[in-house]
């Protein structure tokens, strides 16, 4: 496999890219995509679909390959993949359900690959404000994949307008749904992990009345006011919705308990001020545990990097290709901090690398199981198998 990575702020510069690459001889079979809402998403997609180049792709909250980072822009990992050894799959979920969209694409990912593995992207909000659930999708994807499946991804983001997020391939588009790049396992090989470095703080907390997203109370108290009163935020002092989740939701996420796993990541996205109420991120029950968080030690992309290179020396594994899926987050908490940390991956892997600053990752956590995160980088490499 080889790879080579484009990017761009506008189809045309894309158009020229792709044009250089495919002049020097290249043969790429796929595109992945990451590109923002400011775009022409079709255009773009046209521009790969008429070199023959399949695509599947998620609009971003900043995107990035080794040594360029944009934020309204375009970037691209072409792969030259036999097309045997993946497919593409999209999933809309209308007016169905998020469990019947993730259980028929592993339906049909399986009847492709005995062994399956995934890069999943999919949306998280469109413009009327449904959301796709993280924690719930993961689940219903191991339920049915089990827990050995490999799955790297992250979702869709819209920089950070809340206006609405897609996925795409070169011929469909949804902002309600999920697509994937399945791989055949045995002969593309995924290693990666995801890793937060956000530390717990306090005592742990009870979340008294939530229904879906909603928190309404925590500790039996207006949970808008509870979590303020953490910050030593006065209300009166917030100037938007937007705001409220770039300078405070993303810096100061609440740490859900999981039973038996890390806990769960979940941002305030904003707020219900009649009611007294936080929206998050993801759905949460009434009596979830939780406690809250502190943004990381500056020593945080160190602890990313030191991981990143221990696994590579422990496997003695070689890369291919390279994809990073990190949270808007730690862009607005890390600042040119969340560049290094990124082109720090790049170097230890010195393979072409391509990512985007998600709504959500996906990928195997520190002990080894697949999760929904949050505030988190998720990368992995992609190998492939020699025959």
């Amino acid at each position: 496999m080889k790879a080579k990575t484009i990017h761009g702020d506008s189809p045309e510069e894309i158009q020229v890219a792709l044009r250089q690459s495919l002049d020097a001889g290249y043969r790429p079979t796929l595109a992945i995509v990451f590109i923002s809402i400011k775009q022409d998403r079709e255009a773009v997609t046209s521009l790969f679909q008429g070199e023959g180049i399949q695509v599947i792709g998620a609009t971003s909250s900043g995107e990035f390959v080794e040594g360029h980072e944009s934020k309204g822009g375009i970037v691209a990992m072409l792969l030259d993949l036999d097309p045997s050894s993946y497919r593409i799959i999209l999933r809309e979920i209308g007016d169905g359900s998020l469990k019947e969209a993730a259980e028929d694409l592993l339906g049909e990912a399986q009847e492709a690959f005995t062994k399956p593995s995934f890069i999943l992207l999919s949306t998280f909000h469109n413009e009327k404000g449904v959301t796709v659930d993280g924690e719930s999708l993961i689940h219903h994807i191991l339920e049915v994949a089990g827990p050995e499946v490999n799955l790297f991804g992250g979702m869709a983001g819209d920089d950070i307008t809340f206006t609405g997020t897609f996925v795409f391939t070169e011929s469909r588009v949804t902002d309600y749904g999920i697509a994937a790049l399945v791989l055949d396992e045995d002969k593309i090989r995924l290693r990666g992990v995801a890793l937060s470095g956000w530390k717990p703080i306090g005592i742990s907390r009870t979340i008294t009345k939530a229904v879906g997203n909603m928190v309404y109370t925590i500790d039996h108290k207006p949970a808008l006011e509870v979590y303020l009163r953490f910050l030593g935020i006065d209300f009166a002092s917030l100037e938007s919705q937007i705001n409220f989740f770039n300078t405070e939701g993303v810096h100061y996420p609440l740490q859900i308990a999981r039973e038996g796993r890390t806990p769960m990541f979940c941002n305030p996205i904003g707020y219900d001020e009649d009611k007294g109420a936080l929206i998050l991120e993801s759905e949460i029950v009434t009596g979830a545990q939780f406690r809250f968080s502190t943004p990381p030690d500056f020593d945080i992309v160190e602890t990313v990097l030191e991981r990143a290179d221990a696994l590579k020396e422990k496997t003695g594994a070689g890369a291919d290709a390279l994809l990073i899926f990190s949270c808007a987050g730690r862009l607005s908490a890390l600042g040119p901090m969340a560049q290094q940390e990124n082109d720090g991956l790049h170097e230890i892997w010195e393979v072409p690398m391509a990512g985007f600053y998600t709504y959500g990752e996906f990928g195997k956590a520190v002990h080894g199981e697949h999760e929904f995160h949050s505030t988190t980088n998720s990368w992995v490499v992609l190998e492939e198998v020699a025959d």
